[in-house]
C-alpha cells in the first residue's frame, strides 16, 4: 500500500490530547469529547493514511451482536445498539445527521456438538440476565423457524433478533469525523515516530515532519499498529495483525427470508447482505501478518468456505463470488478482547487497541468511555475497567467464550 503523502502539520506546539489514528475509535473519542460539555480542551488527531484504505474501519463487516459470555461486552453493545438507532439525538438532534437502520436479523450460533450447546447454554444465561433476547433453539426449531438449514448435524442454536444485526457503520463514522471537526477537533495527515515520555508522563510525540507536539493525554488508537505506538513509549502490548478474509456471493436459488448471521461450527460465518449474501472465515493457519499484507487467498473460498455453506444451507449449491476482501484484526493474542483505559504506570498513556474483530460494534461505548476518563478521571456510564491494561501487565486473560 502506497500511504498518501504527509501533507499537513499542526497548527499548535501542545494540545491537551492528542489522538494516534484518526479511524473508528480515534474518531469516535475525538467527537464524543467534542460534544461534552464538560470538556474544553484541545484535540489533535493524526492519522497516517486519510483514504483509511486498508483500516479495519474501511474493511468491516459492520455488525452488531449481544450475544457474548460476559457481562461487559453484552452491555457494550447494548449500548452501541442504542446508540445506532438514536444516532441523531446523541448528535444534539442536528436535522442534517441521517437516521442510521440497525437490521436486526440476528446472529445464530450453531453447535454441532454437546459440549459447544454447553457454552451456548451458559452463555444464554448470562444475557438473559442482561435482558438481551437470546434464545435458545432446538434443531426442529431451527428448522420450522429457517426451512433452508441443513440441521441433520446440529445439537442446538442460539438466536436473537433484538438489536443484533447490521448496521451502516461508515455512517457513523463521516459524522462523527465532520462533527469532531466542526466543534474544534483538528485532524492532520502525519504519523507520529516517536513518543517522548519521562517517568510516569508522556510528554510529547514527534511527527513524522518532524515537529514535537506536546500533549496532556496520548490516546492510542492505531489499530492494528497498536503496539508499534505502544512500544514508542516503552509499553508492551500483546496485539498484532491477523488475516480475515470476506467473500460477497449471489446465489441462483435465494433464500425466501433473511439470513441471520450465521457461525457454523466449520468456523464460517454467513449473513444477508443486500441482494446478496456476505461470508468470511480466518485462515487455516492463523498468525501475524505484515501491515501490508491484504492479498486475497482464494484457496480459502474453494477449500472451506463453499463446501461448508453448502453443506449448512443446501440452496448455496449454485453460487457466485461478486466481489472479496482481506481485512485485518487488532488481534489481542491474550484473550482477543479489547484494551481500553490508562496504562497502570504511564497514567496519561490511554489504550484503545486488541478489539480483535469487535471494534466497530464496540466504538461508541468505546469512544463515550475514553472520553470521560480524559474528561472526569473515570469511567461514568459503563465501567469499562475489567477491559483495563492490569491483566496485560499481569498475564491474567479475561475470558470471552463467544469468539468470532
Amino acid at each position: 500500500m502506497t500511504v498518501s503523502p504527509i501533507i499537513a502539520t499542526p497548527k499548535r506546539a501542545a494540545y491537551d490530547v492528542v489522538i494516534v489514528g484518526g479511524a473508528m475509535m480515534g474518531s469516535s473519542t475525538a467527537c464524543f469529547l467534542a460534544l461534552n460539555p464538560n470538556f474544553d480542551g484541545r484535540v489533535l488527531v493524526v492519522e497516517r493514511d486519510p483514504t483509511y484504505e486498508n483500516a479495519a474501519t474501511t474493511r468491516t463487516n459492520s455488525c452488531i451482536r449481544q450475544q457474548y459470555s460476559t457481562e461487559i461486552n453484552i452491555r457494550i453493545s447494548q449500548f452501541g445498539a442504542e446508540y445506532v438507532k438514536n444516532f441523531r439525538e446523541h448528535l444534539g438532534n442536528d436535522p442534517e445527521v441521517p437516521r442510521v437502520p440497525l437490521q436486526s436479523f440476528g446472529y445464530m450460533y450453531l453447535a454441532g456438538d454437546q459440549p459447544f450447546a454447553d457454552v451456548l447454554r451458559a452463555n444464554q444465561a448470562v444475557q438473559a440476565a442482561c435482558g438481551a433476547g437470546t434464545k435458545l433453539m432446538t434443531a426442529d426449531q431451527i428448522a420450522a423457524d429457517y426451512p433452508f438449514y441443513n440441521v441433520d448435524d446440529i445439537v442446538l442454536g442460539s438466536h436473537n433478533l433484538q438489536d443484533e444485526g447490521y448496521f451502516e457503520g461508515s455512517t457513523l463514522f463521516d459524522w462523527w469525523k465532520r462533527k469532531a471537526r466542526q466543534n474544534g477537533v483538528e485532524y492532520i495527515t502525519n504519523e507520529v515516530v516517536s513518543i517522548q515520555r519521562t517517568g510516569d508522563r508522556i510528554e510529547s510525540v514527534t511527527l513524522a515532519s518532524g515537529e514535537r507536539v506536546a500533549c496532556g493525554w496520548l490516546v492510542n488508537a492505531s489499530g492494528t499498529r497498536g503496539a508499534k505506538t505502544a512500544a514508542m513509549a516503552g509499553i508492551n502490548i500483546p496485539i498484532e495483525p491477523r488475516t480475515r478474509f470476506t467473500f460477497v456471493f449471489s446465489a441462483e436459488d435465494k433464500l425466501d427470508r433473511d439470513l441471520p448471521l450465521t457461525i457454523d461450527p466449520s468456523g464460517v460465518h454467513v449473513r444477508t447482505d443486500g441482494a446478496y449474501y456476505l461470508c468470511g472465515c480466518p485462515p487455516e493457519d492463523d498468525r501475524a501478518v505484515d501491515f501490508d499484507d491484504f492479498e486475497v487467498n482464494y484457496d480459502v473460498w474453494e477449500d472451506k468456505l463453499w463446501p461448508a455453506l453448502a453443506h449448512r444451507v443446501p440452496a448455496f449449491e449454485r453460487i457466485k463470488i461478486q466481489t472479496a476482501w482481506m481485512g485485518h484484526y487488532d488481534y489481542n493474542t491474550l484473550d482477543h478482547n479489547a484494551i481500553v483505559g490508562p496504562h497502570d504506570e504511564v497514567s496519561n498513556f490511554l489504550f484503545l487497541n486488541g478489539f480483535s474483530g469487535h471494534g466497530f460494534q464496540q466504538s461508541p461505548a468505546m469512544g463515550r468511555g475514553t472520553a470521560e476518563w480524559i474528561t472526569h478521571g473515570e469511567f461514568r456510564s459503563l465501567d469499562l475497567s475489567p477491559l483495563g491494561y492490569g491483566r496485560i501487565a499481569h498475564g491474567e486473560p479475561f475470558l470471552e467464550r463467544a469468539i468470532i
